[in-house]
């Protein structure tokens, strides 16, 4: 072959792995590329989208689901589901109120929260890791139990926090931090110190790669010696800790937890920021910055729908869209792999 025909057989193959190279970093930043362009749309149907007001809104809207979703980016990664987080907000939020109102002390309902919080996780770990059971099954028969007792105990009304403690309580959701001139919401640095949290954890430690070599193969995993049953059994726990901070959160800033519908469809909502923040949903990798842009593409969605007055009935609607989008873009993608 002659070397003017080898010149053209490299630059060919040249552009085909520029190509190759682009389309995968498109494909693997796309959130990042719809985040993007979902600013723009913002800008376009609210001239005040970049408002300090508008911009600490939505971290403050994107708060309590980002807090779960964290720890749902990381069932996930690991190749399991949690769909009890809903009704976990619903129970640790309104027996937190209880614990605060019998009291007086916020920490010692953060206290109750977060452990409460924790043992529901490990149940549900257990149940997987030990029980065997599927994660979807484990955790739907915990979301319908903990829903049931926290109807019987506050039949079916709500918890309401007590006046004396009100309006200390509900500072947490309506304070903030002066910075510069600005008012930082403390649910806004939560958000942020959170997402850094996890993803030092999932980039950084020990567990982080066990998580994602668990979620990638679990056999192989367990071939290498990682404690695979102890993995499932802590990220279980991790959410429900989360699901603790975010009930105690969710109660701050509504002063009431109703106990037929506080947390409803919190699960819809976390899975799908995870599902289109980029991690995969049949486990193994995961980007803890992505499930943050994914929070907060939801909360620019529903605030650009309520800027064009769309009934937010329709939530649910968009959260399963984007769920079944997100998915079947990387089952076409896998398999393009």
């Amino acid at each position: 072959m002659s070397n003017t025909s080898l010149m053209k057989v490299k630059s060919a193959a040249q552009r085909i792995n520029f190509r190759h190279g682009a389309g995968k970093l498109v494909t693997e930043y796309s959130f990042v590329l719809s985040f993007i362009l979902l600013l723009v749309i913002g800008t376009i149907a609210n001239e005040n989208f970049f408002s300090w007001a508008n911009i600490s809104n939505i971290f403050v809207q994107s708060c309590i689901i980002g807090l779960i979703a964290l720890g749902m980016s990381m069932v996930i990664s690991a190749g399991q589901i949690d769909i009890s987080v809903g009704s976990q907000v619903a129970f640790l939020g309104g027996f937190g109120v209880v614990v605060l109102n019998d009291t007086g002390s916020i920490l010692a309902m953060l206290a109750f929260c977060a452990i409460a919080g924790a043992i529901v996780g490990l149940v549900n770990g257990l149940l997987v890791s030990k029980g065997r059971m599927p994660s979807i099954i484990a955790t739907l028969a915990m979301m319908a139990a903990l829903r049931s007792i926290i109807n019987h105990f506050g039949s079916g009304g709500p918890f309401t926090v007590d006046r004396a403690y009100y309006d200390q309580f509900r500072q947490i959701a309506s304070g903030g931090v002066d910075l510069f001139g600005l008012t930082v919401p403390y649910f806004m640095i939560i958000f942020i110190v959170a997402t850094i949290i996890f993803d030092l954890v999932m980039k950084r430690t020990r567990l982080g790669k066990h998580i994602y070599a668990v979620g990638s193969n679990e056999v192989s995993a367990r071939l290498s010696g990682i404690n695979v049953d102890a993995i499932k059994t802590v990220v279980f726990m991790i959410t429900g800790l989360m699901c603790g901070i975010a009930a105690l959160l969710y109660a701050s800033r509504t002063t009431a937890v109703a106990a037929s519908n506080a947390g409803l469809m919190f699960e819809l909502d976390a899975i799908a920021a995870v599902a289109i923040g980029g991690t995969a949903m049949a486990g193994g990798r995961g980007k803890i910055w992505g499930t943050f842009l994914g929070v907060l593409m939801f909360s620019i969605i529903r605030n650009i729908l309520t800027a064009a007055d769309v009934s937010t009935f329709l939530n649910g609607a968009i959260s399963g869209a984007i769920i079944v989008i997100a998915v079947l873009l990387q089952n076409f993608n896998r398999r393009r792999g």
